[in-house]
């Protein structure tokens, strides 16, 4: 039985369009999914590179001018890849022209803009998600599964943080990432975000929020990404920083809980530390992105003499999605986060309702965005 397909067409070709790609290209050969992606069309302003871009990714076509994407009848989802400022134009255009939207994070550079694009694919009745492909990990599904069953009890404290070091080295240009005209934010917004997102998705919503930030170097050679987040410079001529390089957080959410959170990209040593631990009445929580497929779970009920934190590989068939892969102990890694976000994208489109995370939450999460940073200019606390 031959499926029905979605068709697809993404605007942009980097990093994500590179993450993206993989999705669908492997969705249909791990889910069931009722929908199939066809890989449409892909877009970009650079024509060698986005060429290069379709060929190898498996796109059937490309386009210089993202307009002209929208505009085609055999699109039915538009998927933005692009920094950060151009997330609007793009996706209330999208909406008004009928398509189903996917979109990086953060949703937008200014709570405005997040909001007019809310009320687009509102009004005009077509199925939207951001990309915090964190939330769908199999070990933080299974966090999920455990807090929302009350397996540790009343949550007390969120410890998260987001620690990179890719930008550390002051000879690292000043690329679209350290603009704030282009990208909204620094650390906060790149991978700060997905943290927060994780701890909304995990303990719930934010009440109030104190932070300070720091850009620890204030000049950088110009200069342009390259591929995933490498980037080459030009050192004789020099641009200002006008983001963030580290954000520190305190907050309070709203059934009492108390947050520390961090996000940095000089933090030497780090890669992809994304990371959290939850403590509650009854045990305790812990998990790191770096080592993805183990969770660690601690319950205080165990017998004295033999408590301690238990080390789950959450691998096995009754895990969230791993069924779909290898026999248990076989890990999966980052690119499967994005297939389990896309499958659980079209089956949305599918089944006719509204999967998450969605403009909703983007909308939500551009608003301690920029709580935060009020906190940090104002030094102190900020009610959400």
């Amino acid at each position: 039985m031959t499926k029905k397909t979605v068709r697809i067409g993404m605007i942009g070709y980097q990093f994500m369009g590179k993450a993206h790609s993989h999705a669908y290209r492997d969705l249909p050969f791990y889910f069931d999914n009722p929908l199939e992606p066809e890989m449409k069309v892909i877009s970009g302003r650079n024509e060698d590179a986005v060429k290069a871009a379709q060929q190898k990714f498996g796109w059937e076509s490309y386009e210089l001018d993202w307009r002209n994407v929208i505009e085609r009848d055999d699109i039915d989802v538009i998927d933005i890849v692009t920094p950060n400022h151009t997330h609007a134009e793009i996706a209330i255009a999208a909406a008004e022209s009928g398509k189903h939207i996917i979109t990086e994070k953060p949703l937008a550079l200014t709570v405005e803009e997040a909001e007019r694009m809310l009320a687009a694919v509102q009004k005009n009745n077509v199925k939207h998600m951001i990309s915090h492909n964190y939330r769908f990990v199999p070990a933080v599904q299974l966090a999920k599964k455990l807090i929302d069953e009350g397996k540790i009890g009343q949550i007390y404290h969120y410890r998260g943080h987001y620690l990179q070091d890719f930008i550390i080295d002051p000879d690292f240009p000043l690329v679209w990432r350290l603009k704030k005209e282009v990208s909204g934010s620094g650390a906060l917004g790149d991978i700060g975000a997905h943290n927060l997102d994780l701890a909304r998705y995990l303990v719930g919503e934010f009440d109030e929020v104190v932070a300070t930030m720091e850009t620890f170097i204030k000049e950088r050679p110009l200069g342009e990404m390259t591929s995933g987040l490498s980037a080459k410079g030009d050192r004789s001529k020099m641009g200002e920083v006008t983001v963030d390089d580290a954000v520190s957080i305190l907050a309070r959410f709203d059934n009492g809980a108390l947050g520390i959170i961090e996000a940095t990209r000089f933090a030497n040593g780090n890669k992809n530390k994304n990371k959290f631990e939850i403590n509650g009445s009854k045990g305790a929580i812990r998990w790191d992105m770096e080592n993805m497929n183990n969770l660690e779970v601690y319950y205080s009920d165990d017998e004295a003499g033999e408590q301690g934190f238990r080390l789950i590989n959450v691998t096995e068939e009754i895990h969230p999605y791993t069924g779909n892969y290898w026999p248990a102990g076989h890990i999966i890694g980052y690119e499967h986060t994005f297939i389990h976000l896309m499958d659980e994208f079209f089956r949305g489109i599918a089944e006719d309702y509204q999967p998450s995370p969605n403009f909703e939450d983007g909308v939500i999460n551009q608003k301690l965005l920029e709580a935060i940073e009020q906190s940090a200019k104002d030094r102190c606390w900020v009610k959400l």
